[in-house]
């Protein structure tokens, strides 16, 4: 019989406490005592190089066992051990940190740095009772001559007594706890559930973590020959994790293929992905990552079930699957991994305690996202247009969000189309393999432009960068708005996503241009002496103009002289402020407020339909209602509205057929 010790008052609360509501997920269990008996080999690695009593060059490895007959589960090492001032300190004192304390001492050294110790609270060992009512701990140390056995079911008492046959190192005996309710513990006795749990969590665990499982080999004759074609079922002893982290290794040692599998196991794609970004940052935080952008965009991107976020590991040790704190909304899309030493984790590794650090890592993440991406318009420009037919639109909400946080970010990565942008000449760097690819590119290359490239081939007379709401190229080209444009032979950026316009009021300026709306508010394109002129006809029709906006009410808030129509009758356009695209995107909305923007309808004073509207209105005639009713539908409908009353509309149309035919 060994000595029998009781706990601590407080740490049989703690231990209440650890095991029925701190860890929150039972499967961990395995991940603390493998990142435990890591620690021991640490230290007895690091101690070897130092004390010539401590063999060098020992084959360390962590050995997993399982029994389902005595429903047992064991991890051993061959690490440090214990002696049992350290096995009483470590397990009957619930909260005191080997591995800490182990790092204090070094803090002063300059190694520091060499050693890796992943546990951070000695209270890991104890999530062991959330699947084991008994757990078994036989431990020696090479600083002592005897071996120990710690005995403890996780309640009052734990105790020890010294033992046999013990090989320096440590060996965690769990036995399994029955089946209780919803609460399945054969599942931590079956061999596949215990390699997948060591491949989720411990996969880079530094050492070989081994295990005796089931696999098919070939079958030999009585002579030992194999058979061809035939297998047969064996135990083997296998090593089940990988050990070396694909994102530790140097950027120039890891193959395209590599890279490309590793994404396409970790992350269930199929395709490869459109490109992948290393990252290793050390000084004020250490760490790295791994990030990809898929080639295409996830089916669910833009649903509320989608989960952005990167998984997250310390010191290799997987800790979150998807971490939000490390990437931003705007690059919501992006898949990868952040392995940092310098997480402070809270008593059960599940929650982050220092977000200052998650911040400074997602900062620097975004930026190197868009340096990549920003490489990868310069060099090649195809591809980014790939990138951007599938991203395009979030990296215009990430503007729009949080009143533009991300635009200075963000805003060189957008492309437009524009009227005139096949007129563009785009230097493309990516060398062509054809001259059929060359061709294809080149029609491709110009369908798009960036602000950049919009400002440096604006006329030196153009103050504004001009942009219009339209379904297509052609259909801005047709609007009535375009016409003074035209004239002036200005460029306009076609917006054809429901985002755009609040992106662009949400910018303001690009390189101290502001943005203007062709339909919306003044153009001001006009010289003086056409301005002068424009007053002018505005005063001396000032009467009909008010008499037409009383004939059409409250439908709209004035009623002008054109300053940008030449050719076309008629338009409406919108006040500064909310415009018709905003309108319409709020409209499918549900319970939006019903915002309008504030309509105008200008007329053109050069088009002989303003020649018959002032005729009707000379002659006091009844007919000035009718057109100017039908003069407001022409309009609504070119905007894309719905008119009021369709079928009121197709009468009055008849009617001034029918008229026009008697002449």
């Amino acid at each position: 019989m060994g000595e029998v010790r009781e706990y601590k008052t407080e740490s049989k609360r703690l231990l209440d406490l650890m095991v029925n509501s701190i860890y929150t997920n039972k499967e961990i269990f395995l991940r603390e005592l493998i990142s435990n008996a890591s620690d021991a080999i640490d230290k007895y690695h690091y101690l070897s190089l130092e004390d010539d009593k401590l063999e060098r060059g020992r084959e360390y490895e962590i050995f997993l066992e399982i029994n389902k007959k005595k429903r047992v589960l064991t991890i051993q090492d061959n690490g440090i051990g214990m002696t049992k001032d350290e096995l009483i300190n470590s397990l009957g004192t619930i909260a005191r940190s080997g591995s800490l304390e182990f790092m204090q001492k070094l803090k002063d050294k300059t190694d520091k740095e060499k050693v890796d110790i992943i546990g951070q609270f000695g209270v890991g060992f104890y999530s062991a009772y959330m699947v084991s009512d008994k757990v078994e701990v036989y431990t020696k140390s090479p600083y002592s001559d005897k071996a120990y056995k710690f005995t403890s079911n996780g309640t009052e008492t734990y105790e020890i007594e010294e033992a046999e046959n013990v090989k320096e190192g440590t060996k965690v005996v769990l036995h399994i706890r029955k089946n209780k309710d919803d609460d399945n513990y054969d599942d931590f006795l079956d061999e596949y559930r215990i390699k997948t749990l060591v491949k989720k969590y411990s996969d880079y665990i530094r050492y070989p973590i081994k295990m005796e499982v089931t696999k098919y080999v070939p079958k030999k004759d009585k002579d030992g020959k194999e058979i061809e074609g035939e297998t047969e079922e064996a135990k083997v002893i296998d090593t089940l994790n990988s050990m070396l982290p694909i994102w530790k290794r140097k950027k120039n040692e890891v193959t395209d293929e590599e890279l490309n599998n590793f994404y396409k196991d970790k992350f269930y794609d199929f395709q490869d992905p459109f490109t992948s970004i290393f990252i290793n940052v050390e000084g004020n935080v250490n760490y790295n990552a791994l990030i990809f952008i898929p080639k295409k965009a996830p089916y669910d991107l833009y649903s509320e079930k989608f989960e952005k976020g990167l998984q997250l590991y310390s010191k290799g040790v997987f800790i979150m699957d998807k971490c939000k704190d490390l990437i931003g909304d705007h690059f919501r899309f992006v898949k990868g991994l952040v392995d940092s030493d310098d997480l402070s984790l809270n008593i059960s590794r599940e929650i982050l305690q220092q977000t200052s650090i998650l911040s400074k890592i997602e900062s620097n993440i975004e930026k190197k996202i868009a340096s990549k991406l920003e490489s990868i318009l310069k060099e090649d420009r195809n591809k980014y247009i790939e990138f951007f037919e599938n991203y395009g639109v979030n990296l215009k909400y990430g503007i729009y969000d949080k009143y533009g946080l991300k635009k200075d970010l963000l805003q060189d990565l957008i492309l437009f189309k524009s009227l005139n942008s096949k007129n563009y000449k785009i230097e493309n760097k990516q060398e062509e393999n054809s001259e059929e690819n060359k061709e294809n590119n080149e029609v491709k290359e110009n369908e798009y432009i960036t602000l950049k490239e919009y400002v440096e081939a604006m006329p030196k007379e153009q103050e504004f960068i001009y942009y219009a709401s339209g379904k297509s190229r052609e259909a801005v080209n047709a609007m009535p708005q375009m016409d003074a444009l035209k004239k002036k032979g200005f460029d306009v950026l076609v917006l054809t996503d429901d985002v755009d316009e609040f992106m662009i009021q949400i910018m303001n300026e690009y390189d101290k241009k502001k943005f203007k709306s062709i339909n919306q508010g003044d153009l001001d394109l006009l010289d003086k002496a056409e301005e002068e002129k424009i007053k002018e006809i505005s005063e001396d029709k000032k009467s009909m103009l008010e008499k037409i906006k009383e004939l059409l009410g409250d439908k709209v808030s004035d009623v002008v002289i054109s300053k940008r129509l030449t050719d076309s009758p008629v338009c409406l356009v919108s006040k500064d402020g909310l415009s018709f695209e905003m309108e319409k995107t709020l409209d499918k909305i549900p319970n939006n407020q019903g915002l309008k923007a504030e309509r105008v309808l200008e007329l053109n004073p050069k088009h002989k339909l303003f020649e018959a509207l002032e005729n009707l209105y000379n002659d006091n005639s009844e007919e000035l209602s009718n057109y100017v009713s039908l003069l407001y539908d022409q309009a609504l409908l070119i905007e894309g509205f719905p008119i009021d009353n369709p079928v009121e509309f197709s009468n009055k149309m008849c009617e001034l057929m029918v008229k026009a035919t008697k002449y």
